[in-house]
């Protein structure tokens, strides 16, 4: 488990999203509409340079890591997050009484649209692909949602749990989080998440409803540079 979890992108896009990498055997990554998350394998140290090669200028990724790492040559650091690695330990479910409606394509809009103004994390046109998007609405208005999104083998991560800033405190996120962990215990997998180590607020939600934290997970926002020419 410490290999899969301390890198669970790369064993995401190597496991259970295979069918959306990209890449090679030991770099992989997402569709920069899908997701802008890139994995290394383990050990593997010219990770960077390989995966400069194969991306276009410009391009944005994110990478994580519980570690606190140097920005690699030939990319430049946008914004680095701290966060928190929590995994479901002792499940303690509370009656529904909200039912979440299943999102589609059709509500992509409304989605980007919310995670933009809560920013829950990088969310595209093509991060519906991860799938399992439930929301609420009022209404006809998406006021909250979460889903999936890395899915490690036996471990499936839930993701974009965000609420429209008007409609906190009505028990959406804890409704909405209910339901994800709900149905991805029903295929016998183990939920977990990320949370900004300083989301106060949402690390006691999820410690309230079971979760504990496994560790720190660090977010690094970083784009690759131009290629430099060759000098005679």
């Amino acid at each position: 488990m410490n290999t899969l979890m301390n890198n669970p992108v790369y064993h995401a896009l190597a496991s259970g999203d295979r069918h959306l990498a990209q890449g090679t055997e030991k770099v992989k990554f997402f569709d920069a509409a899908v997701s802008p998350f890139v994995g290394i394998a383990d050990d593997y140290h010219n990770g960077f340079d390989e995966l400069f090669a194969l991306l276009p200028e410009g391009r944005a990724v994110l990478s994580a890591t519980p570690l606190h790492t140097r920005t690699p040559r030939g990319w430049q650091l946008l914004q680095k997050a701290q966060g928190l690695q929590m995994i479901l330990e002792d499940w303690k479910p509370a009656p529904a009484s909200i039912q979440p409606i299943a999102l589609q394509e059709k509500d992509v809009e409304q989605m980007m649209e919310l995670a933009a103004l809560t920013k829950p994390g990088p969310f595209g046109p093509r991060t519906i692909a991860f799938g399992h998007y439930f929301g609420i609405f009022e209404n006809g208005r998406l006021v909250a949602m979460t889903g999936q999104r890395l899915h490690v083998q036996s471990f499936t991560e839930i993701s974009a749990v965000c609420t429209h800033p008007d409609y906190l405190g009505k028990g959406y996120a804890f409704a909405l989080v209910q339901h994800e962990a709900n149905l991805i215990l029903q295929r016998e997998q183990t939920p977990f998440l990320h949370v900004r180590k300083d989301n106060e607020r949402a690390i006691a939600l999820y410690q309230r409803m079971g979760f504990r934290v496994r560790g720190p997970m660090n977010f690094y926002f970083m784009k690759r540079r131009k290629r430099r020419r060759a000098t005679v």
